[in-house]
């Protein structure tokens, strides 16, 4: 059988190495009589065509060898019986050929590519093995049971992502005498424990992305995290349970655009020298312990922040002026803290700002003069989510919030807000989600736009509010000061109606009866 199909492979390099030298010989013209023809038609080829054999000669003219078909069939006998793998992966076959596996002209595996491939059973240390190895992607499968050291040991190795498993165990200190090549580990959503593996990324001088989210690492993020990594640009260490403070030896790493940590047990404060690592994009440390303030000057120094996620900590102070600077910004989540302070209307600088989330807060201002809510905030005109909701904001709602065409979801919800719904909100056609509840506000709920699909819900807690259809007369100085009964109100009025309405019944029943008897019985 393998005989058959090494003449047959013979057969087919020989036909292409043909029409390779004839494209050579007439390209962009027609195929010369000495050319293989079919059905005696002309053939028209560009020099593109001379690329595409290439390709096709590529895979054809190399064959793994078997020390690595030996280690590939290893790897699948780790795996359940009934793996997708089965049907292509076959002894004695070119393994070069196999679903998911790439190899060079040299016949040396170089890509393993299985994601999502539902996979199950446990990763062989035989994949270590193939000395020619660059990319690993096993991503997306059941696979179990520990991380081989010997891919993390790999010489060769420069993308290894086995995210998304139920790999478990710890990442078990390598010797870092050796200088490794791996660039990009991606070990997220597994379910992987101990401490931070510090000695393991001692020798990995080229990472350049370390992503270990959603695990159960514990202990402290190591001060070495950056040693001796210049070409350190993705770190992300959220959905863990690291406590301590944040290093403030971070900052050296200098070519980081990518520092997320969120949902762990962080305390302390945002270390100054953070703030140095100016080429930051996303920094991102949602519910922790952080404490402290934003100060202007540090703020600043990220100019090129596009998200930035410090909800659910124990920050306070006030949104420094500084943040108008940072023109790339597109997400601002600072939720859930103790802030205070007016809303700075140099956020309206922010052009490119989609997502504000500033919930559950402490706000105070002037929704005397502008308001809390900065009438500037209609020059957000990319905003697609605004969440100023749990906080002590009062005033109007602003006008110009209706100018923010591409809004989807606005949540102003308890805060201490007054006057009428502006009409400016009907405007709004992509608004999906809105919520006023809980406010002190007044006067008809507008109709138009997207308002008739909204619950009462989006209004409750307003009881001056009303609406138009119901109740004509409601912006009315005749109107009742209350034009929303309230729920429980309503319950329990039901009884006394309908006690109401017997007791007449009956007093008319009794009546007619008592008529008729007087009338025809005398």
């Amino acid at each position: 059988m393998l005989w058959n199909s090494c003449l047959l492979m013979l057969y087919i390099q020989g036909c292409l190495w043909d029409v390779l030298r004839c494209l050579m010989e007439k390209t962009m013209e027609p195929l010369h009589s000495s050319c293989p023809k079919r059905n005696s038609k002309i053939l028209h080829i560009n020099s593109l065509g001379v690329a595409l054999v290439l390709l096709f000669l590529a895979p054809l003219a190399s064959s793994c060898t078997d020390e690595e078909r030996t280690s590939l069939l290893e790897f699948l006998d780790g795996l359940s019986q009934d793996s997708a793998l089965n049907t292509s992966w076959k002894n004695g076959t070119n393994c070069c050929l196999w679903q998911g596996i790439i190899c060079n002209v040299n016949g040396a595996v170089t890509d393993i590519s299985l994601a999502s491939m539902g996979l199950e059973g446990h990763i062989s240390p035989s994949l270590g093995n193939l000395t020619g190895l660059l990319r690993v992607n096993l991503s997306g499968n059941s696979l179990s049971s520990g991380l081989p050291s010997q891919l993390l040991l790999s010489s060769s190795i420069i993308v290894l992502d086995v995210s998304f498993n139920k790999l478990n165990g710890e990442l078990h200190g390598l010797p870092s005498t050796t200088e490794r090549t791996i660039k990009v580990i991606d070990i997220s959503s597994n379910l992987f424990t101990g401490y931070f593996p510090y000695n393991t990324l001692q020798s990995m001088k080229n990472l350049a992305a370390l992503n270990m989210s959603n695990n159960s690492f514990i202990g402290k993020i190591p001060s070495t995290v950056c040693d001796d990594k210049q070409f350190f640009t993705i770190i992300d260490l959220s959905y863990n349970q690291f406590h301590g403070n944040i290093p403030r030896e971070v900052g050296n790493c200098s070519m980081l655009r990518v520092l997320k940590a969120g949902q762990n047990h962080l305390s302390g404060h945002l270390p100054t020298e953070l703030f140095n690592v100016m080429s930051l994009e996303h920094l991102s440390f949602p519910n922790n312990n952080l404490q402290g303030t934003l100060h202007p000057e540090h703020v600043v120094r990220l100019r090129k922040l596009i998200i930035l996620d410090l909800g659910g900590n124990r920050l306070n102070g006030k949104i420094p002026n500084s943040v108008g600077q940072l023109k790339r910004l597109e997400e601002l989540h600072l939720s859930y803290n103790n802030m205070s302070g007016e809303l700075p209307s140099a956020l309206s600088n922010c052009s490119n700002l989609k997502t504000l989330i500033l919930q559950g807060n402490n706000f105070q201002g002037n929704n005397k003069l502008t308001g809390v809510i900065p009438t500037e905030i209609g020059q957000l005109k990319g905003l697609l989510s605004l969440n100023l909701s749990f906080n002590n904001l009062y005033g109007e709602i602003p006008q110009s919030i209706g100018n923010l065409s591409n809004l989807q979801a606005l949540d102003l919800s308890y805060n201490n807000l007054l006057g009428e719904i502006p009409y400016a909100l009907e405007r709004l056609h992509f608004l999906a989600k809105f919520n006023i509840s809980n406010n002190d506000l007044e006067g008809p709920i507008p109709t138009g736009g997207q308002f008739s699909t909204f619950p009462d819900s989006s209004f409750a807690g307003n009881p001056r509010l009303c609406r138009p259809a119901l109740m004509p007369y409601c912006n009315s100085a005749d109107a009742a000061p209350v034009s929303i009964v309230s729920t429980k109100e309503s319950i329990a009025n039901v009884p006394f109606a309908l006690a109401f309405g017997i007791f007449v019944g009956v007093g008319v029943l009794y009546d007619q009866m008592v008529l008729h008897r007087y009338i025809f019985l005398g």
